[in-house]
């Protein structure tokens, strides 16, 4: 949602550029990791969107639950968004803060979605033909999915690369039906 993504953005470079001036990217990834999750389960998300709740008080559970796994640096930031009413956007900010993290890391994350389980062998060829396609470090992950009947679905960033059985006979029944 393109709204949702302007919103997130000044405060996902603010909180990116604090991070990297501290030299702390992996630790605010993992505590807006938190506080996103924390933000999305049900309960949480009830209180957070009650109009009846002053916005300072949803700042405050939401950092109470979070606990000590979150620094005074994190809470501040909550505070600010709770204040702007910005709490509802945590998991965009969070995703956008990851972008920039891998950017300046030099590292893709790359969701591999296939028919059948890789072996190690596979899935560690397919990680150096990625790396040297993008140039960069990847950090891969996967998932088996029946439906896909052979082949694989490549997630990388901002690119899908379609080698699926699937998604072959998908473009074979389109380009029949244009015809």
């Amino acid at each position: 949602m393109a709204e949702l993504a302007t919103l997130a953005r000044p405060y996902a470079n603010a909180v990116f550029d604090l991070a990297r001036r501290a030299g702390e990217l992996d630790r605010w990834s993992s505590m807006l990791a938190l506080l996103a999750a924390a933000a999305a389960h049900p309960q949480l998300k009830t209180l957070l969107d009650s109009p009846g709740v002053p916005e300072e008080q949803k700042g405050q559970r939401l950092s109470v639950v979070c606990g000590d796994d979150i620094t005074e640096s994190a809470r501040k930031f909550v505070q600010v968004l709770a204040t702007n009413k910005r709490l509802p956007v945590l998991g965009e900010i969070h995703q956008q803060y990851e972008a920039l993290r891998a950017q300046e890391q030099q590292t893709l994350d790359v969701e591999v979605t296939s028919a059948f389980e890789l072996s190690a062998l596979e899935a560690e060829k397919l990680k150096q033909a990625l790396h040297a396609r993008f140039n960069k470090d990847v950090s891969m992950t996967s998932r088996v999915d029946a439906d896909l009947l052979g082949g694989a679905v490549i997630r990388a960033g901002d690119t899908v690369i379609d080698g699926s059985v699937r998604g072959k006979l998908r473009k074979l029944a389109e380009s029949i039906q244009r015809s």
